[in-house]
């Protein structure tokens, strides 16, 4: 995520911090998502069971008939931009013509489930887009979690002195006594001030509520002058590749637990495509590999979110065996 991805936590986790998720398919196909609620849908799926790659196999054996396929992408959220510009990268260079639409949350769940659109990588469970699979679950096609993390955080540059975050009550003055936040009506700075500061008896510190890019402005400016600095952020995030940075642990888990992000197709979709549904099922990225190919796509130090597809290029030449990997299902290895 970037700034404008952060008003995506913003909106839609202004209730409530992230939750564990996640579960997936074991076939190239998938399977449908169902509907329901909690961590549990009707069929029986349970979303905090799934690990990233699961049902990862050689794709070598399959063919799609049909070369053309449209992926969605959320509008402001970098880690779809990033896995879809992977995808479209890996997908034209076997021959495929990819069309990408942006679009917002609701709409793409809807424009997938009428056959609209054929893929989207960025279903967040089991709290965030809960509400969309129990209206549109059953039309959909469950392609696995990619990615197990997504959660709030409170960061600090990685040599400071605190390790959880309630050290902060005795450290405070290591740390000038701020704590840096971002937007006020962003869901991470609600609860930070609702849960995280009271939880943990914060009221010593200054919670210094402002945007992503001031918070971001801080947390450089304080890593390069090797001063100790405590921010709010949020996984995946490229400041973890861009910057000396950890989280604090959560003991109490009052940032939430983390969630994780799903590759959804039409049913349609996943019958025309059995190759690319199966690449879907294939793909695991961890902290480091997002952190680091997001850094490159959207940070000013490097391609400022202006060229995607060479930012892609760029990191799978930094990365030379990642496709092969991905294309053999060996990811999850």
């Amino acid at each position: 995520m970037k700034t404008t991805t952060l008003t995506k936590l913003g909106g839609i986790l202004a209730a409530s911090a992230l939750a564990l998720s996640a579960c997936g398919a074991s076939n190239s196909g998938g399977e449908p998502a169902g509907g329901g609620g909690d961590e549990t849908n009707a069929d029986g799926k349970d979303w905090s069971q799934c690990t990233p790659g699961e049902g990862s196999k050689d794709v070598a054996d399959l063919e799609d008939d049909e070369k053309t396929v449209s992926l969605g992408i959320f509008n402001g959220w970098d880690e779809s931009y990033a896995t879809v510009y992977l995808i479209k990268n890996v997908l034209e260079e076997d021959g495929y013509k990819v069309e990408t639409k942006e679009l917002d949350a609701g709409p793409m769940f809807t424009g997938v489930a009428k056959g609209d659109i054929d893929f989207f990588t960025d279903g967040w469970l089991p709290l965030t887009h809960e509400s969309y699979i129990e209206q549109y679950g059953d039309k959909l096609v469950d392609h696995g979690c990619w990615y197990d993390n997504a959660k709030l955080t409170i960061a600090v540059n990685e040599d400071s002195p605190a390790k959880e975050i309630g050290d902060l009550k005795d450290m405070g003055d290591e740390y000038n006594n701020i704590l840096y936040g971002i937007d006020a009506g962003a869901g991470l700075t609600k609860t930070t001030k609702e849960k995280a500061i009271p939880e943990y008896g914060l009221d010593n510190l200054e919670f210094k509520i402002s945007s992503t890019p001031a918070m971001l402005a801080q947390l450089k400016k304080s890593t390069e002058a090797g001063e100790n600095v405590a921010v709010t952020l949020w996984r995946p995030h490229w400041a973890y590749d861009a910057f000396p940075v950890r989280d604090l642990k959560d003991p109490k888990g009052a940032m939430g637990d983390a969630e994780r992000i799903f590759s959804f197709s039409g049913k349609d979709a996943a019958d025309e495509h059995p190759y690319v549904s199966q690449l879907l099922q294939n793909l695991v990225l961890d902290d480091d590999h997002l952190a680091s190919l997001e850094n490159l796509m959207f940070s000013d130090e490097h391609y400022g979110g202006d060229d995607h597809e060479k930012a892609v290029a760029e990191w799978l030449k930094d990365n030379p065996d990642f496709v092969d990997q991905w294309k053999k299902g060996e990811l999850a290895k």
